[in-house]
């Protein structure tokens, strides 16, 4: 479908909102959907947040925009004591079409989802202070409370093995075999890295399949920027549900930190800018386990840390595995975009690997003072 006023509003008005269409515009933040703003005519309306979901990257399309419409109505019901306008900014409230469904599919066979624009909102796409990393940890760790009773059973794993890393090494191996010799060349370093890591990066895997750490309903792309914070940088609440299934409470902490401990963009090529923020954290760690520290053991928190630096290469080695399969999967803005990316996040793993020890400490510490409280 061609992305103009005319094809957007015919879509927005297969939806039950009771508004009218002004105008809308691209939000391009995201690597994989089509999101778009619609602007409504009428100033006691509601904007919106129309999604158009990839379904060569999520084939089960449907499924996923029911999981997050489940998931919203779970923690809905939780927070149904703050009142509607309340509410209203604390979860995402999804909007069905006028048949009753929560989702379009379109003459090209793509799935649409809307939401209701949260007013007074803003997001960062870089952690600029310490408040904002405690404030992250928060939501994110609310996240995984609120979540806490919904059904597992009833979540469609969108991404099968999005977070095995015994199936991301597979992929590595089979991207590898068909690689040109100019993409090997250009992935080298980065390759190398990726067999030297790899038994320190299944331990994770590991720990879960052997029970010791709980499955749970994760969010899977708990980056700072999918994170709504009010006018005086508050959390509102966590966006971007496309990726909610099951896991366990490290994938969702591993990426948080992956973003918010990062001095730089996750595609800056001066690897010279990218340090770890030790400051942020131990902000973010605290926020998340004040959230979330009745529901997690003490081996969990001896093991954050490593899910820190497990999600940051899990990421670079998908990155990378895209880079030597052509770039199939992330958009991308040029043609190198992708190892970029990679050698970025495998220069983040060295460095927690350089401050591994006193972030332990610091996991280990916190959550032994709250539980002390």
């Amino acid at each position: 479908m061609v992305i103009n006023d005319q094809n957007i509003e015919l879509i927005f008005n297969n939806f039950n909102h009771l508004a009218e269409f002004e105008s809308f515009n691209e939000l391009t933040s995201g690597h994989i959907n089509d999101t778009f703003f619609i602007r409504t005519k009428h100033i006691n309306d509601c904007n919106f947040v129309l999604q158009r979901i990839n379904s060569n990257v999520f084939k089960n399309a449907k499924e996923l925009i029911i999981n997050k419409e489940n998931v919203s109505k779970h923690i809905q019901k939780k927070l149904q004591h703050l009142g509607p306008e309340e509410l209203n900014k604390r979860v995402l409230k999804f909007i069905e079409t006028k048949v009753n469904l929560p989702y379009y599919l379109d003459e090209d066979g793509d799935y649409w989802n809307i939401m209701v624009f949260i007013e007074g909102s803003k997001t960062f796409e870089k952690v600029e202070n310490i408040e904002i990393a405690y404030e992250g940890g928060k939501l994110f760790g609310d996240f995984s409370n609120l979540t806490e009773g919904f059904d597992t059973n009833e979540i469609v794993d969108i991404i099968p093995n999005f977070h095995e890393m015994s199936f991301r090494y597979q992929q590595f191996y089979d991207a590898l075999e068909n690689a040109t010799p100019n993409r090997l060349e250009l992935a080298k370093q980065c390759i190398h890295q990726v067999f030297s890591l790899k038994e320190e990066m299944h331990l994770l895997q590991n720990f879960k399949n052997e029970g010791k750490i709980p499955l749970r309903i994760t969010h899977n792309d708990t980056k700072i920027s999918n994170a709504l914070f009010d006018e005086n940088n508050k959390g509102l609440c966590v966006i971007d549900t496309d990726t909610v299934m099951v896991g366990i409470i490290h994938y969702d902490f591993g990426d948080a930190i992956r973003t918010i401990c990062n001095t730089a963009f996750e595609d800056e090529t001066d690897l010279s800018k990218i340090t770890f923020n030790l400051e942020f954290y131990k902000a973010f760690t605290k926020g998340f386990l004040e959230k979330t520290h009745h529901c997690i053991s003490l081996f969990d928190a001896q093991n954050l840390a490593l899910a820190a630096k497990t999600i940051t290469f899990i990421m670079g080695l998908r990155m990378l595995t895209d880079f030597l399969n052509n770039d199939i999967y992330y958009k991308t803005k040029y043609k190198n975009h992708n190892i970029d990316r990679a050698k970025n996040q495998f220069k983040l793993v060295d460095l927690i690997s350089d401050n591994f020890e006193e972030m332990n400490r610091i996991s280990i510490e916190e959550y032994k003072k709250i539980n002390q409280r």
